[in-house]
């Protein structure tokens, strides 16, 4: 089949690393895909080392890319009037790629506000399925201020797509809940690339020792250092009962607001030596990174979110100490694949991290259960072959 997906994402963290998933695995299964956005990524390629300033052409940036930078600082009701307005621009970009690569169904990863291409798909009766990781119904960090406006909008949009991709059931229900009506859909959780994340690739001893961390029982974070991730009060509540595991560290990987607070109570704690905080590293080191952790955590997650970091650790062989939000226990079963505590329980969470890592044999036996469950169940091509299906179903009604 030949498919044009479109986004409006600026395809990096999280995002673009489910975008290169599906783009990737649809192409194995023999599928062709042309990737569409306003800023042009593609995330599917190798990111380029930066150009030397010495060698730098200082080419003028585009009207367009300077509008994108402003969106920062504008303020909301500006921020979503652009978000509305994009709509024109992703309707004549979409239009010139459908004359060009006549596709047999439009993959959109959904944005609110967005509702050119299902608009332009259904005049011209091309399939047309949405993946949704966003909606208006959810509590966001951004408060919403044209929120009746998105709900019409995504609404429209949900009913009028030939097929809705739902990364958890409780996203599936809310829609099902408050449209009504809505396209047929499926749920399809995040998932791992096993050509990237492959124990076999990066040896467990190997990589502690390149990081000195030889010896000792490792618990591994990877991701923002935002509060809403809970990982500043997991250092926290765990930080006092450290001292008495001297072989446990926490390696925790990343950066962002949170991060220099655990740093300098760490500091202050005088227990440095067993929280190991390298910083954000490249996205190519985050597997030999995860190679050297025995486990991992999430200390907190949402309702309807499907983290990321859960299935690439999985894939390594590392179960993950997890909040019991439905889209996780979707994928995990407690002592099997990982392992679940009561979500928003801080007590819980800390009981179960220490239980955990004073098992080395469950730890080792979670983790090969954690690899077969991603080999079997949660690769990339799994969401492909799913969303194919989906397409051809929907091709047939249309």
């Amino acid at each position: 089949m030949n498919v044009l997906y479109h986004h409006r994402t600026r395809g990096k963290g999280a995002e673009g690393a489910h975008i290169k998933g599906i783009v990737m695995a649809f192409r194995k299964l023999g599928h062709k895909v042309t990737l569409s956005s306003i800023h042009n990524v593609d995330p599917t390629k190798l990111v380029e080392a930066p150009i030397p300033k010495s060698q730098s052409t200082d080419t003028p940036k585009s009207f367009k890319h300077k509008i994108l930078e402003l969106t920062k600082y504008m303020p909301e009701f500006a921020f979503e009037t652009l978000e509305i307005l994009y709509n024109l621009f992703a309707l004549r970009q979409i239009k010139n790629e459908i004359e060009i690569e006549k596709p047999s169904f439009i993959y959109e990863r959904y944005s609110l506000f967005m509702f050119a291409t299902v608009w332009y798909a259904k005049k011209h009766n091309i399939p047309m399925i949405l993946e949704v990781n966003d909606s208006a119904l959810v509590e966001r960090v951004r408060h919403l201020l044209f929120k009746k406006v998105a709900c019409k909008i995504e609404q429209w949009t949900f009913q009028n797509a030939t097929g809705l991709v739902f990364i958890s059931s409780y996203f599936q229900k809310l829609a099902q809940d408050n449209y009504q009506n809505i396209a047929p859909s499926v749920i399809s959780p995040n998932a791992a690339d096993t050509d990237v994340f492959n124990p076999k690739k990066f040896p467990s001893e190997v990589a502690k020792e390149a990081y000195g961390l030889t010896g000792k029982t490792v618990c591994g974070f990877a991701g923002a250092f935002h509060h809403w991730h809970g990982i500043d009060w997991f250092v926290e509540e765990v930080i006092s009962e450290l001292k008495n595991h001297p072989q446990l560290v926490l390696f925790l990987v990343g950066d962002g607001p949170r991060h220099q607070y655990i740093i300098d109570l760490a500091k202050e704690r005088k227990i440095t030596k067993q929280i190991f905080m390298p910083g954000r590293i490249e996205h190519n080191e985050i597997p030999k990174a995860v190679a050297a952790m025995d486990f991992g955590i999430i200390p907190d997650s949402n309702d309807y979110g499907s983290p990321m970091k859960l299935f690439e650790f999985m894939a390594m062989g590392k179960g993950m100490v997890v909040p019991d939000f439905t889209p996780i226990t979707e994928v995990v079963k407690d002592n099997y694949n990982s392992w679940l505590f009561e979500r928003k329980n801080k007590q819980d969470c800390v009981k179960r991290f220490f239980e955990v890592a004073s098992n080395p044999m469950q730890l080792k036996k979670v983790g090969e259960n954690a690899i077969e469950y991603i080999e079997t169940k949660r690769q990339w091509r799994h969401n492909a072959e799913q969303i194919i299906k989906l397409a051809n179903c929907a091709s047939s009604s249309t």
